[in-house]
C-alpha cells in the first residue's frame, strides 16, 4: 500500500507521522519542493523581530527524523500533475531536472498556499517582499537590523500584516500600514473590536491608512515610493501581506471540488471528492463547527489537527475532525485580540438569527498592579442563547480567555451558562466576576 504525500509542512508531516505510527507497514513518500520540511511559518514575524536567533527553532522535525521512522522524504521535488484515474503523480527533480511518474494507492494533497502579489505597477523593484518562507524571514530579519531601512510600508492589515508591522515598529522603524478596506482584519473581527485595534496602532505611532488602494511603486531599481489612490509616500522597504492563494493549480481535474479561491473541499475525515485522495492544510478547507459547512481557515492549528486525522485514516483506522472554529489571536502594540466562532457578518451569511452583546470591563482587581481595560463581544443564537461566536481585546491575558469561549461554543453552552461558569479568580488574574461571566450575564 503506497501512500504519497505532496507537501511536507504542517499537515503533510502530521499525516505522515501519524499514518506510520498507526500502520508501520505503510510505504510513505513525501515530496517537498523546498529544501526543508516541517516548517512553522507562524514564527516568522518574531524571527524577523529578533526574539530568537536560530531559524531552525521553527523547524519541528528534520528529514533524518522522518527517515528514522521509515518515511521517505524527497526534498526539492515538485509534483507538477496528478492523474486520478491512473493514480499517478508527475514529479520533477530540481537537482537532475528529470521527470518521473509515480504510482500511489493513497494520495494526500498538502501543498499549502502562496502569498498573493496584486497587479501593482513596478512590483518587480528591489525592496518589495512577502513574509511566507524561511528565505523571506532571513531577508526581512537582515533588513530589520539595517540602518539604511528607516521607513517601512506594510500593505494589508490582516494577521500577518499586523504582526510584521508591530515587529518593525518595535525595531524602531517608521511604519505605515495601508489597508484597502475601511477596517483592519475585516473578515476576522467585528467593528467594535477593530476600532479599538486601530486606535492602539495610531496611538503608538503606526501611520495607519484605511480605505486606501495601493496602485504601484516608483524607484530606479530599488523601491523608493509607494503610490496609492490618495497620495505618494516615501519608503525604504515594502512588505506585501494581501493574502494567500491555495496551491492547487497543478491539479487539472474538475472532479476535485474546490472553493472559488481554489481551496480543496474535504469532509471531516479529510477526504476529497476523489476516491483515495485526501487533503489538509492551507490548500484545503475544514468543517466549521457552527455551520457544518466547509470554510477556508489557513491556520496551523487546523492544518496539524486535520493532518493527524488524515494520517489515522491513511493508516487504516477511522477518524473525523469534529470541526474548527477559526480561533485566532493577534498581538498589536500594547493590546492583544482574539476571536473564535462566527462574526456577525458570518452569522448573517449563514442565515442564523442571532443576537450580540459587547461589554467593557477590567481584566483584574484594581488593588493589584496591572489592571487594564478588556472588551468582550458575544454572538449567540436568538432562540436559545447558544453561543456561536466570541471576540476579546485587552492587555496581556485577554487572548487566552478566547480558549474558554471556544470550549463553550464547541460544547453548545448558553450565555446563561457562561455567566455562571466557575472561572479562575485571584486578584492578579481576574475579578470575582470575570469579564466573560459579565458578558454572559448581560446577554439576554
Amino acid at each position: 500500500m503506497r501512500t504519497i504525500i505532496i507537501g511536507a509542512t504542517a499537515a503533510g508531516t502530521s499525516a505522515a507521522a501519524k499514518a506510520k505510527r498507526t500502520n508501520p507497514d505503510l510505504e510513505i513518500t513525501m515530496y517537498e519542493k523546498r529544501d526543508y520540511v516541517s516548517f512553522g511559518a507562524c514564527g516568522l514575524p518574531y524571527y524577523v523581530g529578533a526574539y530568537f536567533e536560530d531559524a531552525n527553532q521553527m523547524i519541528a522535525r528534520t528529514p533524518a527524523a522522518f527517515a528514522k521512522q521509515g518515511i521517505d522524504v524527497q526534498l526539492e521535488h515538485e509534483v507538477t500533475a496528478v492523474d486520478f484515474d491512473a493514480q499517478t503523480v508527475t514529479v520533477l527533480n530540481f537537482t537532475t531536472q528529470q521527470v518521473s511518474t509515480e504510482h500511489y494507492d493513497r494520495l494526500m494533497l498538502a501543498t499549502g498556499a502562496t502569498a498573493i502579489m496584486p497587479p501593482f505597477k513596478n512590483a518587480d523593484l528591489k525592496g518589495i517582499h512577502h513574509l511566507r518562507t524561511l528565505a523571506d524571514g532571513e531577508t526581512l530579519r537582515t533588513l530589520g537590523q539595517s540602518e539604511a531601512v528607516q521607513k517601512v510600508t506594510v500593505i494589508g492589515a490582516g494577521f500577518i500584516g499586523l504582526e510584521i508591522a508591530e515587529e518593525f515598529h518595535r525595531l524602531g522603524k517608521q511604519v505605515q500600514l495601508i489597508q484597502l478596506e475601511d477596517r483592519i482584519l475585516p473578515l476576522a473581527f467585528d467593528a467594535e473590536l477593530t476600532d479599538i485595534m486601530a486606535q492602539d496602532l495610531v496611538d503608538n505611532g503606526i501611520d495607519l491608512h484605511l480605505a486606501e488602494a495601493v496602485q504601484g511603486f516608483a524607484g530606479d531599481t530599488q523601491v523608493k515610493t509607494v503610490i496609492t489612490d490618495k497620495g505618494q509616500y516615501a519608503t525604504d522597504l515594502v512588505i506585501v501581506a494581501t493574502g494567500i492563494r491555495p496551491n492547487t493549480q497543478f491539479v487539472d481535474d474538475d472532479r476535485l471540488k474546490r472553493l472559488a479561491n481554489g481551496a480543496i473541499i474535504v469532509d471531516q475525515s479529510g477526504h476529497t471528492s476523489i476516491n483515495h485522495v485526501y487533503a489538509a492544510g492551507d490548500n484545503a478547507t475544514v468543517i466549521n463547527s457552527v455551520t457544518g459547512q466547509p470554510m477556508y481557515s489557513p491556520l496551523a492549528t487546523g492544518a496539524n489537527k486535520l493532518g493527524r486525522i488524515v494520517g489515522t485514516n491513511l493508516g487504516g483506522q477511522s477518524a473525523q475532525l469534529p470541526g474548527m472554529l477559526n480561533s485566532a489571536g493577534v498581538q498589536l502594540v500594547t493590546l492583544e485580540a482574539g476571536r473564535t466562532g462566527l462574526t456577525e457578518a458570518e452569522a448573517k451569511t449563514a442565515g442564523i438569527e442571532y443576537k450580540s452583546v459587547v461589554i467593557h470591563d477590567k481584566n483584574q482587581t484594581d488593588y493589584y498592579p496591572g489592571q487594564a481595560a478588556i472588551t468582550v463581544k458575544l454572538i449567540y443564537r436568538k432562540e436559545n442563547h447558544v453561543l456561536i461566536g466570541g471576540q476579546v481585546i485587552g492587555a496581556k491575558g485577554a487572548v487566552l480567555r478566547v480558549d474558554v469561549l471556544a470550549t463553550a461554543i464547541q460544547a453548545q453552552m448558553t450565555t446563561e451558562q457562561l455567566g455562571l461558569l466557575d472561572l479562575v479568580y485571584a486578584p492578579p488574574f481576574a475579578r470575582t466576576w470575570d469579564a466573560l461571566n459579565v458578558a454572559g450575564n448581560v446577554a439576554h
